[in-house]
């Protein structure tokens, strides 16, 4: 499971990350709220800690931006503990609102509690589709690469959408048509053929992730 610490202090942020690395977590840790949505978009995160008062953008606001594109659970760390602020911030989604100075022991407790009980909830669907700098947010329509939004068209986000959810699967060409334009759809292979050309150009530097199967047809590879 991967976790983000997003924290203006360097030495909580190194003292979390080496108890939560301890426990088997991947830990990554970032000083301020715009790389903290930046690595968002990168990444498939577990949970997040966020401090409230972080540089750029405070904890609240990328926790608001959070909730708009991702559906994962969030910690508060912070100074204030005006009842006023502790209440927005269970408001926003937060599991917890942790006041500075704190135990690092008793937070990687509360994170392995949070952990175990979200990751035994059943989800209805799959909102986020996350490899490396590609970015799907299956809810808002809304592609990511690296930091960037792309734009496509419906079938193009509809066809990158089918083969993201079954990497490394290879599908026929008549298989995509079926599954992507439907079983009435009067369309040929170049259909196919087409769209997966205009995908791999907006896909940019993520277009390796659509493979050509000689013989059959297209795969997507993690």
């Amino acid at each position: 499971m991967k976790i983000l610490i997003a924290d203006g202090d360097e030495m909580i942020r190194s003292e979390l990350k080496m108890m939560l690395s301890s426990e088997g977590f991947e830990v990554h840790s970032v000083a301020d709220g715009i790389s903290a949505i930046k690595h968002f978009r990168r990444h498939d995160y577990s949970l997040a800690i966020l401090e409230t008062q972080l540089p750029e953008l405070n904890g609240t606001i990328v926790a608001r931006q959070l909730r708009k594109t991702l559906d994962i659970p969030f910690v508060f760390l912070s100074s204030d503990f005006d009842e006023n602020s502790i209440l927005n911030a269970f408001a926003l989604g937060a599991e917890d609102y942790i006041i500075k100075p704190f135990s690092g022991k008793q937070l990687v407790a509360k994170v392995k509690v949070i952990l175990r009980r979200t990751s035994g909830q059943a989800k209805l669907s799959e909102r986020n589709i996350v490899f490396d700098g590609l970015h799907i947010d299956t809810f808002s329509h809304k592609v990511f690469i690296e930091d960037s939004q792309i734009f496509l068209t419906p079938k193009e986000y509809d066809l990158l959408v089918f083969l993201a959810k079954n990497p490394n699967k290879a599908f026929s060409r008549e298989k995509l048509l079926t599954q992507v334009w439907g079983d009435d759809y009067m369309g040929t292979d170049r259909t196919v053929d087409t769209h997966i050309k205009t995908l791999r150009e907006a896909l940019k530097s993520q277009h390796n992730h659509i493979s050509t199967i000689r013989g059959l047809g297209y795969m997507f590879t993690e």
